[in-house]
Parts: structure tokens; C-alpha cells; sequence
């Protein structure tokens, strides 16, 4: 297979708690790994409570929602608490699929959507979408800590800033963004990918899918921004580009050239 990036988004802990608007409560990524390893278990417990001054926080217990099949939102969130938590890295660790530790109190939904309503039904709860599914349900989003030690907010902005990172030094692009260095970055980041044979019996087919792909590097920016997704920078799509000469028909010629 070739692998290649298209755009890159955002996963966003979200949550429901009375009194708190979007982009308020602020948390650390060792503080959200507790929550969902469920050590933290109440919303004033200190540690939230020490984070937020400002915001009044209830004395109710924090129901987690979490994705009951397999997701790459879910491989992404989990990566990251790995990458910040000892703890979460050694009990649960990172995959599309894991056993939650807040199983038994918490509720499980398929698919963004399912998590997204849950959430919105659940009073004190807390879980994890895909950017856009926050943004177009009004969800309250919160603040993270970032490596760099700074409280940021998901945007595009944030999100272009785990961009600068060297794409060529994996192979098939296959690099994990999630809690990048950055000033400025979203820790949560990450890439779509697309998956296309090496070989292809059906060259033209392998040469439309790929005229479309080059079709949405060249002008599908726009479009990509209003779902609230980064297109990938000129070089990186360049790299793109040299990357399907690997794609091929049964000869062993590339499908597409430009």
C-alpha cells in the first residue's frame, strides 16, 4: 500500500457542565488522563479546581463518554494520553479501540455522533469528537496545556501549527502529531490519510482517484477550511505528488503524472 496525508483536523475533549461556556475550563493533559482513568472523579476535585480559579465547578461526579467502536478519533486521543500520562500508557495504552476504565460509570456511543449527543444529554460529562462535530453542535470545548506549556483553544490555527514538522522522515508520511512542541499548537492534532494499492489491476480507476486527489491539492483549500480542516502546506502536498510514482499498474508504470 501508499499512504498518503490529505488534511489535518483536530480531536476536542468536550464537556457538560452548567455554568461552564465553550473555550473556559482549562486542563492539563495529566489532569484529563486522570478523569479518564478515573482517579479524578468529581468536577471541583482540586486538581480541576486548582486549574480554574475563576470558574465555579460542581460537586458532582464526572461521567466520561467514550467511543464504544473503533475510531481513529479514538487511536488519536489515546496517543496522547499515552504520550502525557505514565499511567494511562501502562494501563490502557493507545489503539482504536481500548478498555476504558470508567466503563462501568460512563457511557459508550458509536461513532462521533453518538458521543456528541451523549454529551449533550448527560449533565457533568465529559468526552472527545472530531472538531467540527464540537463546532457545528455548540458544544463547550475546552483549553488544553500544550508540551510548550501554553493554554491553547482548537482552531485551524492551532491545528496548521502541528504542520511544521518534517514529513520526510518516516516513511509513507506516517506521523503522529498529537502533542507536538509548538508555542502555539493544539496537542490533539492529526492528519487524514488515504490508502491506494501499489499495484493496480485497474489503472485507470488508480489514475481518476489520483486526478482527484492532485484536483483537491490544487483547489480544494477553500472547501477543506469550511469543515474546519488545515489544508497541508504547498511542500508537503509536493511530497505528495513525488509519492505517487509509487503507485503503479501491473507493468510497474506510475498511473498518474503530471
Amino acid at each position: 500500500m501508499v499512504q498518503f496525508p490529505t488534511v489535518i483536523g483536530g480531536v476536542v475533549p468536550v464537556v457538560n457542565v452548567e455554568g461552564v461556556a465553550a473555550g473556559q475550563l482549562k486542563l492539563t493533559g495529566e489532569v484529563l488522563a486522570e478523569i479518564c482513568l478515573g482517579t479524578i472523579t468529581k468536577w471541583n476535585d482540586p486538581k480541576i479546581q486548582e486549574l480554574n480559579a475563576d470558574v465555579k465547578l460542581p460537586d458532582a461526579n464526572i461521567t466520561t463518554v467514550f467511543r464504544s467502536d473503533g475510531s481513529g478519533t479514538s487511536f488519536i486521543f489515546t496517543t496522547y494520553l499515552s504520550q502525557v500520562s505514565a499511567g494511562w500508557k501502562d494501563q490502557v495504552g493507545a489503539a482504536n479501540t481500548v478498555k476504558w476504565p470508567t466503563a462501568a460509570s460512563g457511557v459508550a456511543g458509536k461513532g462521533n455522533e453518538d458521543v456528541a449527543n451523549y454529551v449533550s444529554r448527560v449533565a457533568n460529562s465529559i468526552g472527545y469528537v472530531e472538531y467540527a462535530y464540537a463546532k457545528q453542535n455548540n458544544m463547550s470545548h475546552i483549553q488544553l496545556k500544550n508540551a510548550a506549556g501554553n493554554f491553547v483553544q482548537p482552531s485551524q490555527e492551532t491545528f496548521a501549527a502541528a504542520s511544521k514538522v518534517d514529513w520526510k522522515s518516516v516513511k509513507g508520511f506516517s506521523l503522529v502529531l498529537t502533542n507536538q512542541p509548538d508555542a502555539n499548537v493544539w496537542p490533539l492534532a492529526a492528519a487524514t490519510f488515504i490508502l491506494m494499492h501499489k499495484k493496480n489491476a485497474d489503472a485507470a480507476k488508480a489514475k481518476a482517484a489520483l486526478a482527484f486527489f492532485d484536483w483537491a491539492y490544487t483547489s480544494g483549500d477553500e472547501a477543506a477550511q469550511k469543515l474546519d480542516y488545515v489544508p497541508l502546506p504547498a511542500e508537503v502536498k509536493d511530497l505528495v505528488r513525488q509519492e505517487w510514482a509509487n503507485i503503479q499498474d501491473e507493468n510497474g508504470q506510475a498511473v498518474f503524472t503530471k
